[in-house]
């Protein structure tokens, strides 16, 4: 299984960006899936994900902001960013569970800053 996360970069305050997670070696239509992110200093946490039913689910101060989505077509899945913020500046991944195991992208960094 791998896991190829892009679509980080600076962006001010207010604005949007769209992250991908493209998986090869598992299907995400069948497998539950997350983002999570870390920023210096921080633990890592889940900002957002879906279930393997399809279900979003959302952190509390990525709510109404963030959007959790999949391609089965392309077996990406996307985490479309709005009203960013400084503090949601962080280094971000993805994550699958497949067969009881997890894996990981490598990462993408999202600065938020004007």
């Amino acid at each position: 299984v791998q896991l190829q996360a892009s679509g980080g970069g600076l962006v001010q305050p207010g604005g949007s960006l769209r992250l991908s997670c493209a998986a090869s070696g598992m299907v995400f239509s069948v497998n539950a899936m997350g983002w999570y992110r870390q920023a210096p200093g921080k633990q890592r946490e889940l900002v957002a994900g879906l279930t393997r039913g399809g279900t979003p689910l959302y952190t509390g101060s990525v709510k109404g902001r963030f959007t959790v989505s999949r391609d089965n077509a392309k077996n990406t899945a996307y985490l479309q960013m709005s009203s960013l913020k400084p503090e949601d500046t962080a280094v971000y991944y993805c994550q699958a569970a497949v067969g009881g195991d997890d894996y990981w992208g490598q990462g993408t960094q999202v600065t938020v800053s004007s």
